[in-house]
């Protein structure tokens, strides 16, 4: 089961010793952050990053009719997990 918002809110606030608003303050202003610096590639430290990366014009096949199309390029959002993270979860 998915973690909530305000889980991760009060989660947050319990460890940190903070309010539950002080501690949506800093969440927001975190994603906010990431939202400005992804362009340039956002870093959380120990999780991992946001980058923005270029997929190549490519053909592909409509599922429902088989019939061949072309897809246009454009640019993605991906988010590259740390090394740390994935040793953390996956053990």
């Amino acid at each position: 089961m998915a973690v909530t918002k305000s889980q991760i809110i009060a989660g947050l606030a319990d460890a940190a010793g903070v309010t539950k608003k002080q501690s949506k303050e800093a969440l927001d202003a975190l994603v906010a952050m990431a939202y400005k610096g992804a362009k340039d590639g956002f870093t959380i430290p120990g999780l991992g990053k946001l980058v923005k990366v270029r997929r190549k014009a490519r053909v592909g096949r409509n599922p429902a009719t088989g019939a061949v199309i072309q897809i246009p390029a454009k640019t993605v959002l991906k988010f590259r997990i740390a090394k740390a993270a994935k040793e953390a979860v996956l053990k």
